[in-house]
């Protein structure tokens, strides 16, 4: 039964069970190991996360999708649904009162399928009930004549197929011209042809939101997203309503890696909420969750590689594949990341690269750590290691003499200005000490102890790899980060610092950042951190490795103005004048205001006294822009690299895999938490290792095979290798601390050195990631 709006039956503060991220006396400055404010209450589980919201009188909503790839719709009978006992209501395209499709760059997708479905999952009803299982029952009782067609599922093949959808099938092409390739031929040619798999984000948790109706025609929802400004902009437009009317509050994210960039739910559950009058509730299962989200695209990419006798490399032609599934998501940025990054971390001199993102009927791909650069390192990898064969030079040899410095130039035409620190990080990987294990440990041989692997038949192998990305956003797009910070008494006479930002903490570390600088710029020991929502300017996504730099910017940015209040504060208390060079006189230092000629201070608790001071600070980063029709530009605003060398154990008879080691340098900028850098050097290079034996989902004619994490294999900390990684401490210029972004370089060339490695082991010419055990034990029979 459908219901008319109604006041709203609770507040905000009852809603949500999640979010405060505040503890204190945890400290430690920039540079310092400092703990995590969230991370006692996550390891004893009274961390609240999204799925844990909670709202008197709530509703839960549920949606219907599609089981096809490819189908019209014929008709939608949603009457079955409605006659059911507790069922409040049931909405298709028809209810959406606003613009009928969203999208992250471009708004192609439907809120609701109505006269076609473009790939297997695409919501097509949405019902709210009192009970989660009355929702399930209702959503079954949809009845949907679909007139299934035969799915477009190849997206080399796309390029001149009937369109799916009304913008064609050709998301974005580029082609990047360097030098005068068309005159250049190498003294040695080595081509392949590449694919990888399409893998999934794996968090832990599976999409979920609570929305509650304001009474005045808005909505508050309460979500676990990567973006809250961009996902508040589109729940907005499709609900016809002003941005402000839709205020959105992070909660607790169990992981993000990219998948939660895209709107899933948010639509939907917002649309209910304000059908009913009351509040309702999402959460997808872990299956559901396969079908909601974006995933890596899958790619197919053509090398050739032209170099001279002594290993320089002259010439670099690609072409690159990238399936984007049915909808644009973020595939221009990924198609454009992958083509500008296509010949890896090397100077060469001339290139001429191609790459087309394309719409198929497979699920819908977007963000991912390590964006387009994952997939081509793969290939570019793969072809280093050829040219170093054919050349007969070592692997390692010829990665260093062709690796790219300051100064050198990219095959767009943008010189590298902050440090490319590309020979330390291969030599840091490469030189690492060797594994010093017990080869005859059954639990360490491939497969472990279940699968039987004969030590006899085990043969190890090694491999190096490199790979680079940009850091923040591309191609002029206008980035920027908003932060406010309060600095006050506190209750037990001591500073207390509150920061406002809408940084969404997705678990890299932001929350523990953020106390850091204000500890290192404020000297308050107490820092409170406001949930981030959108009462606030926006802080860009959690994405690109870009919230250290822009939303550490916004912070460092607020405290430098709240300081030179106060001081100005103390400076007329004490009738002293700071104009000109004089603002020197006064300093904030270990906790208080010291006149620096004259000797005396004032204790910053004292400073205060007359009220808080705050600030806000919208920070930027420098100007880039978009590419010219020869795929040039300065469209990147810095880089970061890192070099991994793999260890691998490999039993041929049965195809089993076992990755022992890893080894990593990285360029950091400056580490500002090491430990928390460690942290996303390993959780990186896990995400790597399952990329390269393990990780993907299986299509068959578009349809998702392994929806489970039964059937979807990530490593466990068992499969885990011994990780030893150098951090290449260079400071950045212009970066916040000399700080890059550390969290996408590991997945990047972890996946190309563990495969370089089953090759050294096997001898097999392996072109397809994750590499599986048939791909070994078949092809050597």
């Amino acid at each position: 039964m459908r219901s008319g709006q109604r006041r709203r039956t609770t507040t905000a503060a009852q809603a949500s069970a999640t979010g405060t991220t505040t503890r204190e006396r945890v400290g430690g400055g920039i540079g310092s190991d400092a703990e995590r404010p969230d991370g006692v209450p996550k390891v004893q589980g009274r961390f609240g996360f999204s799925s844990d919201a909670f709202a008197e009188g709530m509703l839960w909503g549920r949606t219907l999708r599609s089981p096809h790839a490819a189908a019209r719709i014929r008709s939608i009978d949603t009457s079955g649904a409605e006659q059911l006992d507790g069922v409040e209501v049931v909405i298709t395209a028809a209810d959406v009162p606003g613009r009928a499709t969203f999208g992250l760059e471009h708004p192609d997708q439907p809120v609701f399928a109505s006269d076609v479905v473009r790939y297997q999952g695409e919501p097509v009803a949405a019902v709210a009930a009192v009970h989660p299982e009355i929702a399930r029952r209702a959503v079954e009782a949809i009845a949907v004549d679909y007139e299934p067609l035969d799915p477009l599922i190849d997206a080399e093949a796309a390029v001149d197929a009937d369109p799916i959808h009304p913008d064609g099938n050709v998301v974005r092409h580029i082609e990047i011209v360097h030098g005068t390739p068309d005159e250049i031929t190498g003294s040695v040619v080595v081509e392949g042809t590449y694919e990888i798999g399409m893998q999934d984000q794996a968090f832990m948790g599976p999409e979920s939101g609570l929305a509650i109706p304001d009474g005045d025609g808005g909505v508050d929802l309460y979500i676990s997203t990567q973006w809250l400004h961009v996902d508040r902009d589109q729940v907005a437009a499709c609900l016809a309503l002003e941005p402000e009317q839709v205020r959105l509050t992070l909660s607790g994210v169990g992981g993000a890696f990219g998948a939660r960039e895209d709107v899933s739910l948010q639509v939907h559950v917002c649309l209910l909420a304000l059908r009913t009058g009351q509040p309702v509730k999402m959460v997808y299962s872990r299956e559901e969750s396969f079908f909601g989200h974006v995933h890596r695209h899958p790619a197919r990419m053509h090398y050739r590689h032209h170099a001279d006798h002594d290993g320089t490399l002259v010439k670099v032609e690609a072409s690159l594949w990238f399936d984007g599934g049915a909808y644009a998501s973020s595939s221009t940025a990924v198609i454009s990341n992958a083509c500008s990054f296509a010949p890896g971390p090397y100077r060469v001199a001339h290139a001429h690269v191609r790459g087309w993102a394309m719409r198929t009927n497979n699920p819908p791909c977007g963000a991912m750590r390590g964006f387009g650069s994952v997939q081509v390192c793969m290939a570019h990898e793969a072809q280093m290691d050829k040219l170093a064969a054919a050349l007969d030079i070592d692997p390692v040899e010829l990665r260093l003499s062709n690796a790219l410095r300051t100064g050198d130039q990219l095959i767009t035409g943008q010189r590298i200005t902050g440090v490319a620190p590309v020979a330390e990080c291969i030599r840091a990987a490469a030189d690492a000490p060797p594994l010093d294990d017990d080869r005859d440990e059954p639990l360490r041989f491939p497969g472990g102890t279940g699968r039987t692997a004969d030590r006899h038949h085990v043969r190890r192998g090694t491999g190096v790899a490199v790979g680079f990305k940009n850091l923040m956003y591309s191609e002029g797009f206008d980035d920027f980060s908003t932060a406010a910070v309060r600095l006050e008494v506190g209750a037990d006479g001591a500073p207390v610092a509150t920061v406002h930002c809408a940084a969404a903490e997705v678990g890299q570390g932001f929350v523990t950042l953020a106390q850091q600088i204000v500890r290192t710029e404020l000297w308050a020991q107490v820092v409170h951190l406001h949930q981030a929502d959108t009462a606030i300017g926006s802080a860009g996504s959690t994405s690109a490795s870009r919230q250290t730099w822009m939303s550490g910017g916004a912070v460092q940015g607020a405290c430098d103005r709240v300081r030179e209040r106060l001081l100005q504060r103390v400076a007329d208390r004490r009738g002293i004048d700071l104009t000109g060079a004089r603002r020197e006189v006064l300093a904030l230092r270990d906790g208080e205001i010291r006149h620096v000629d004259d000797g005396w201070s004032v204790p910053l608790g004292e400073a205060l006294e007359d009220g808080p001071v705050e600030a806000n600070y919208e920070h930027h980063h420098v100007r880039t822009d978009p590419f010219d029709e020869r795929g040039q530009g300065d469209a990147h605003v810095s880089f970061v690299f890192a070099a991994h060398r793999a260890v691998v154990d490999v039993d041929p008879e049965l195809g089993l895999v076992r990755v022992q080691q890893l080894t990593t340098g990285q360029d950091v900028g400056r580490a500002l938490n090491p430990r928390a850098v460690i942290g996303q050097i390993e959780g990186g290079i896990a995400q790597g290792v399952g990329l390269a034996v393990m990780e993907e989902i299986v299509l068959d004619e578009g349809c998702i095979a392994n929806p489970s994490f039964t059937d979807y294999l990530i490593p466990t900390a068992l499969d885990m290798p011994v990780v030893d990684a150098t951090l290449i401490e260079q400071p950045e210029p212009g970066a916040p601390y000399g700080a890059k972004g550390v969290g996408e370089p590991p997945t990047i060339s972890s996946t190309p050195a563990v495969v370089a490695a089953i090759r050294d082991a096997t001898g097999l010419d392996l072109r397809r990631v994750p590499v599986r055990p048939d791909d070994i034990a078949l092809r050597r029979s």
